[in-house]
């Protein structure tokens, strides 16, 4: 009896990444999940402005997809990210190598923040987008009938234990001012996959895992090498199988496992068919830690200071909390531990890779 999900999963190296990522497409049959008569939006993650391994889309995984989709005769694609408080869409897809790669392919970037946004009301019930945006909630207008391909790492984070495919939609359909989100961020992540099913054409994510994040993600993280790659059309299920590799039981993590129950795809990892590798005893024994950001963000949002949320993030002094992170992440912690991270990273094959685009 066949099982509910297929997710691909591919062993890859810096010499063969571009081809691997071509076969595991394939081997997931994306065609029949990205019908070619609609255009597709490529759904690209931007966690940090400034290049870290593993923190956001890395170049070859882009260069991999396009590839592939270029030969495969795609066309009308859309590459797409939005800021955040502490992210400019622009300096990260330069700094991230995006651009040179989407050149490459005569494609332009497109930054959410320059596209027209409007009302959207959703067909179905939302467990928590209401109780945010009490005043409507806004996505793209160029979203509406379009396929969407998502391009998340494998990594930690301190918000919701691990990041992927689902998470990587938070950055898409909603505006800038998500943080407003990290109190009901497991719903959210929720209502936001019921949201793509009712507006995109087809849903499809190829994940990268070559270089992965462990430890205070999605920025400060330890980069650890590990050479997979994932691609699944079910984005609970790459995201399952994602968690199980990192070391997690999937139901055990929040979204997961409403997602499941809510029969928005399968979270339960003996319900999926895991094509390409065997990963059975794969265990990256990862552990999630959260930065002083993180941990700060929670404990006025919904730990013991809650109750001066109103005024820290809803009125002018939210620009503290920005200047604070800005402050910690970009002067402070990059410079010291995460160049000496990278410096580290830049002697491997994959650093090498990366300073070739």
């Amino acid at each position: 009896m066949s099982k509910q999900s297929i997710v691909a999963v591919l062993k890859t190296t810096p010499r063969t990444v571009l081809q691997d990522y071509s076969k595991l497409m394939r081997l997931a049959e994306y065609q029949k999940f990205l019908p070619k008569k609609h255009e597709t939006i490529l759904k690209l993650n931007l966690s940090w402005s400034m290049y870290y391994p593993a923190c956001s889309t890395e170049p070859w995984q882009l260069d991999g997809v396009l590839k592939t989709l270029n030969e495969d005769g795609y066309n009308g694609l859309h590459a797409v990210e939005n800021k955040t408080v502490v992210t400019k869409p622009w300096k990260g897809a330069e700094g991230n190598k995006w651009l040179s790669v989407l050149q490459k392919y005569n494609l332009k970037f497109e930054p959410l923040t320059e596209v027209e946004w409007v009302n959207y009301t959703p067909k179905h019930e939302m467990l928590a987008l209401h109780h945010i945006f009490d005043d409507g909630h806004q996505i793209p207008k160029m979203f509406v009938g379009k396929n969407v391909l998502h391009f998340p790492t494998i990594k930690t984070h301190g918000h919701t234990l691990m990041t992927g495919a689902m998470k990587n939609a938070f950055g898409g359909l909603i505006t800038e001012k998500r943080h407003h989100c990290h109190k009901l961020i497991h719903e959210v992540l929720v209502d936001l996959l019921q949201i793509q099913k009712e507006i995109h054409s087809g849903i499809f994510a190829v994940m990268d895992g070559t270089v992965c994040g462990d430890g205070a993600g999605p920025r400060t993280m330890i980069p650890r090498i590990h050479n997979y790659i994932l691609a699944s059309n079910d984005q609970v299920a790459i995201d399952a199988i994602s968690a199980k590799m990192m070391g997690y039981d999937p139901l055990s993590i929040k979204f997961i496992k409403i997602a499941h129950d809510k029969g928005l795809g399968t979270g339960d990892i003996d319900q999926i068919d895991i094509i390409g590798e065997d990963i059975s005893n794969v265990n990256f024994h990862f552990t999630t830690n959260k930065s002083p950001v993180i941990a700060g963000d929670q404990l006025f949002r919904k730990g013991a200071l809650s109750f001066i949320e109103p005024w820290l993030f809803h009125t002018g002094l939210f620009n503290l909390c920005i200047f604070g992170s800005e402050f910690y992440h970009d002067k402070l912690w990059y410079p010291t531990i995460g160049k000496w991270r990278i410096n580290k990273f830049m002697k491997t094959e994959w650093g090498k890779l990366f300073a070739k685009y």
